[in-house]
């Protein structure tokens, strides 16, 4: 099948073919790509529609979902870097209704790694207000029998939220706007947003790729690029812009933190952030073993759970980090292949199959590339 591409996938022939596959078995419309190796751009390429009829470009904005979490942890390490915070203070010193619930001995670190026992789903969002999310996961009691730090659960959103909170009562500026001024422009990535002004989703409407939920009758458009999903801010979940300028934020946290002579991060902090903070704990959540650095799931297929969610592949090497959004995005760093990339693609199937699409994808950049194995 051939499909219509914005840029180019340059030697990518195979994971070209596999996104084809993707699209003529019914599993997205299409999606965006970006590959560097060694600081030089490998592949920087749109494909298939963003919308029935209409072509999918470069600079389509594609929602991230998870693959948003990153931004926030960096955010947090601007902050610890610069003496505002520690990453064991315990979130109460800096927001002290926090404390309620048994949630005292909860520190920042434990947000970072997933390990504070506050997995909460009813935080509000979006109908609800920033001020009334927070209160309402302060008001959250630690869930029974967690000891935070020693036992592990994935946290879809209530503490990226707390974290978010940290950010504006430490630094004064709304968390979206802070991402925007510290991260985001700096970084040449005028394109991206955690939380977008109403005027600028009106008029960018038009621009924003839809996700689209795979179901038995076909492709079926979600409420995820609705107004009120992209206007209020999810630090842990919202994050939009094209995939190009997300793959800018990861190259330059591959950098040691500086790109194009813009430094958002020391290397000592990027080298903190992506080391392993959490090791063999079986996550709660999704029942396996996941090591995560501070806001970052670092390779973890040495467990041998084929099943595992939010991989790089095969082929990625020990110390890959990174992160994935649910069952349509990734982006990663592989710094022993010198790898930058980030894929999204704008069709939502089940586990199992978003989870075998994205390991024949990451593993087909590898064997393109002739970093398979002994190729």
């Amino acid at each position: 099948m051939t499909i219509a591409v914005d840029g180019s996938f340059g030697p990518l022939a195979g994971t070209a073919a596999e996104l084809a596959r993707g699209v003529e078995s019914g599993l997205q419309l299409g999606g965006q790509l970006f590959v560097s190796r060694a600081g030089e751009t490998v592949a920087a390429a749109a494909f298939g529609e963003a919308r029935p009829g209409e072509a999918m470009r470069r600079d389509h904005w594609m929602l991230w979902l998870s693959s948003t979490k990153p931004v926030a942890a960096v955010a947090i390490g601007q902050l610890w870097e610069r003496g505002a915070l520690g990453l064991d203070d315990p979130v109460a010193r800096h927001l002290p209704e926090f404390a309620s619930g048994g949630k005292e001995a909860i520190t920042v670190r434990h947000l970072l790694t997933h390990t504070s026992g506050l997995r909460m789903l009813d935080t509000g969002w979006p109908a609800a207000s920033w001020d009334e999310t927070i209160a309402r996961i302060c008001a959250r009691p630690i869930e029974p029998r967690w000891v935070p730090g020693r036992k592990a659960g994935y946290h879809l959103a209530s503490s990226w939220f707390v974290l978010g909170e940290l950010v504006r009562r430490i630094d004064g500026r709304p968390f979206e706007r802070y991402v925007r001024e510290e991260l985001f422009g700096p970084l040449g990535m005028p394109g991206c947003w955690i939380g977008m002004p109403r005027e600028v989703r009106a008029l960018a409407a038009g621009r924003i790729a839809p996700l689209y939920a795979v179901e038995s009758g076909g492709l079926v458009e979600s409420d995820l690029t609705s107004e009120a999903k992209l206007v209020a801010p999810s630090p842990g979940g919202n994050g939009v812009g094209p995939i190009g300028e997300l793959a800018r934020f990861y190259a330059a946290l591959a950098r040691g933190g500086e790109l194009d002579g813009r430094r958002v991060l020391r290397t000592q902090t990027v080298e903190a952030l992506v080391a392993r903070h959490r090791v063999g704990l079986v996550d709660q959540t999704f029942e396996t073993r996941l090591d995560w650095g501070l806001g970052v799931i670092v390779d973890s297929k040495h467990y041998g759970d084929a099943k595992a969610p939010y991989g790089y592949g095969p082929h990625a090497g020990p110390r890959t980090w990174g992160h994935s959004g649910a069952r349509s995005s990734t982006a990663f760093v592989d710094p022993d292949a010198g790898l930058v990339v980030a894929l999204a693609v704008n069709g939502m199937p089940d586990d199992e199959t978003h989870r075998e699409r994205f390991t024949r994808l990451t593993a087909a950049i590898y064997v393109d590339l002739g970093l398979a194995g002994g190729s």
